[in-house]
């Protein structure tokens, strides 16, 4: 595994809610970080506990997290541990009831 690599497990496997994005939590810098944000707070995910990662300040990241998770767009949410999606796949589990359950469960 590179440093890279092992980075993101880090992070990954030490955080609760981890969201990959451009920008952050409070100021996201593209429209699909920014709905993703949305979806986690329309499932009472505080908006303070949620980890997030700037991939615009990392290159190194945001390259390496399309290998580790084998998934090719930015933003992905990670729930304890596991790969969830990007924010197409967080609004589909988000309306069908699945997403609120996975972040309580």
């Amino acid at each position: 595994m590179s440093d890279v690599q092992q980075r993101i497990d880090e992070l990954v496997k030490g955080n609760e809610v981890l969201l990959f994005m451009k920008g952050n939590a409070s100021f996201p810098m593209c429209g699909f970080s920014g709905r993703a944000i949305q979806v986690l707070k329309a499932c009472g995910v505080d908006a303070k506990s949620i980890a997030t990662v700037n991939v615009l300040d990392d290159a190194e990241i945001r390259n390496g997290i399309k290998e580790y998770s084998n998934w090719p767009t930015i933003p992905q949410l990670y729930i304890k541990g596991e790969f969830i999606g990007g924010s197409d796949i967080m609004m589909e589990m988000y309306e069908s009831g699945e997403l609120q359950k996975v972040i309580t469960g």
